[in-house]
């Protein structure tokens, strides 16, 4: 009997993450983070694979970088449209990509530095950025904006994540925070813009798990303007890091007890003002807590966060090396890239593991 590829089988534990992060705010090729991604091949099966890098547009910092997928001329110019009326744009280029057999037709990938064009009353740049992006996405057929944030990119697409890093030759920038993502599609169809990571502004999100309360967080969202339109669950996880720290100025610490709150059974037992706060939390954003098994690994400027589901449903290790940073699925990926790290630990359930950059080096 012919053996049927891993590729067909849903393996619903699948996926694997990675992040790395130097807390000096020193930039480092990209080849450490596919090697990290390379090791723990088995948990992809080809059909998504991607990275995000921080600090690898130096020359352009001051710039949003939208990195743009396209069906078709047609759609490039009808994104393009949509740019010209929020932005100028600074300068454009085609991704700089090489042939790898084993990614297959690639669409149009195309990245641009823009400018905001006169600011609207009572609206931020951020703000209009991500109305730009929600307008693209949701409106614009063959168009999907992978990433929109300064001084970093996502770079992603149909493959497995080692053959997508060497796709888009990763090794010749240089980040100070690289995550990656090795995907096994569990409830949604295997696209290049349905890779990860995800990304608004400068957040990305790789994620390993199922977020089962996708329509009551779609939902939440909604009423704060943010359209749903990627095809996965994932996707909502961005939003709501951008909705909860940027605009409604919650601490990461106070993002992870919304995103990843203590059982209700549990809450009793907490120090009174904790209790009475993360109380306050479950009733104010109920829409925002994350249902389901899920790890995810986190970034913006400044800091990483990796995040398990409140009763650790998928695996995630954390270490520290000097300045180094790093969460993984698998402490095999992270001793692939840092054979003997100073501190190796399991995080709890809900409780975040945070790097975040002492000083400013990537400019």
């Amino acid at each position: 009997m012919a053996l049927t590829a891993d590729r067909d089988y849903r393996i619903a534990s699948g996926c694997s993450i990675m992040g790395i992060m130097d807390e000096s705010g020193r930039r480092f090729s990209g080849e450490s983070i596919i090697a990290g991604m390379a090791c723990m091949r088995e948990r992809a099966n080809g059909l998504g694979g991607g990275f995000a890098g921080y600090g690898i547009y130096p020359d352009f910092a001051d710039y949003y970088a939208f990195h743009l997928m396209y069906d078709d001329a047609e759609a490039k110019a009808a994104a393009e449209k949509v740019l010209g009326e929020f932005f100028e744009v600074i300068h454009d280029e085609p991704i700089p990509t090489r042939p790898v057999a084993e990614v297959g037709r690639a669409p149009i990938l195309w990245r641009y530095f823009l400018q905001v064009k006169e600011p609207v009353a009572d609206t931020s740049e951020e703000d209009l950025v991500v109305a730009a992006v929600m307008r693209i996405n949701s409106s614009v057929p063959g168009a999907f904006v992978a990433s929109s944030g300064k001084n970093m990119g996502i770079f992603k697409g149909v493959g497995y994540p080692e053959d997508i890093g060497r796709f888009f030759r990763l090794e010749e920038y240089e980040g100070y925070i690289w995550t990656g993502h090795g995907r096994f599609p569990t409830n949604s169809v295997a696209w290049w813009g349905g890779a990860h990571p995800f990304g608004l502004l400068d957040w990305s999100v790789v994620h390993n798990g199922e977020i089962s309360s996708y329509g009551a967080n779609r939902r939440f969202l909604l009423s704060y303007g943010y359209h749903c339109t990627l095809q996965t669950d994932t996707e909502v996880v961005a939003y709501l890091f951008d909705l909860l720290s940027r605009r409604h100025g919650l601490p990461i610490e106070l993002v992870a007890k919304v995103l990843a709150p203590p059982l209700w059974r549990d809450l009793p037992y907490l120090p009174p003002e904790r209790r009475g706060l993360y109380e306050a939390l479950r009733v104010i954003y109920a829409g925002a807590l994350l249902n389901g098994p899920f790890a995810v690994v986190v970034a913006r400027h400044g800091f990483m966060v990796g995040l398990n589901d409140r009763i650790k449903l998928r695996p995630q290790v954390a270490a520290r090396d000097g300045s180094l940073v790093f969460v993984a699925s698998e402490e095999a990926a992270i001793r692939s890239v840092c054979p003997s790290p100073q501190e190796v630990w399991v995080p709890g359930a809900g409780e975040p593991v945070v790097g975040e950059v002492r000083q400013m080096l990537y400019n």
